[in-house]
């Protein structure tokens, strides 16, 4: 018998020190990971990062109860002064697509080396950046339309986030 109660002491013991709760600090779950993973880009803008991010901590509760099926999308609009994102959502809150733009933001060096090496002498006027996201394809598309100058000619042009004309 006192071999049994020293067998339970053991077995109670190692059972208590392996059942450790860990907690592991600033662990976020999100059914967005994918469009957070994709559309962090260390040369997205910051003013692109802040509505990104706002489409990302949308709370979606509300709006959520319209809809009955869980395949059922519902489009929110998301608006800065220099920019705009048009985000699709199921009704658990995932990011389905986006479809971003955004006026006049810092070119990355790709872009304005690619333009400067084939549009010697030309100026950048303005440029607008589109960015298409789709949750199902797990793509990320970027396009640079930049309009330039050069005395009294003007054209537009567009490239994609690495310099290659489009």
């Amino acid at each position: 018998m006192k071999k049994i109660l020293i067998g339970l002491f053991i077995f109670g013991v190692t059972t208590q020190i392996n059942s450790q709760t860990i907690e592991l600090p600033n662990t976020v779950i999100s059914v967005n990971y994918k469009y957070s993973d994709v559309t962090d880009l260390d040369h997205t803008p910051k003013r692109v990062k802040k509505l990104e991010n706002e489409i990302l901590s949308y709370n979606h509760k509300e709006l959520s109860k319209l809809y009955d099926k869980i395949d059922d999308i519902y489009e929110i609009s998301f608006y800065l002064p220099e920019g705009r994102i048009i985000a699709a959502y199921d009704k658990t809150g995932k990011i389905i697509r986006t479809n971003e733009k955004y006026k006049n933001v810092k070119l990355p060096l790709a872009v304005m080396q690619s333009i400067s090496k084939r549009f010697p002498n030309w100026g950048i006027i303005e440029d607008t950046y589109l960015i298409k996201y789709h949750y199902n394809k797990d793509s990320l598309t970027q396009e640079y339309k930049v309009k330039i100058k050069n005395d009294d000619k003007t054209i537009m042009i567009k490239t994609d986030e690495k310099g290659i004309f489009l």
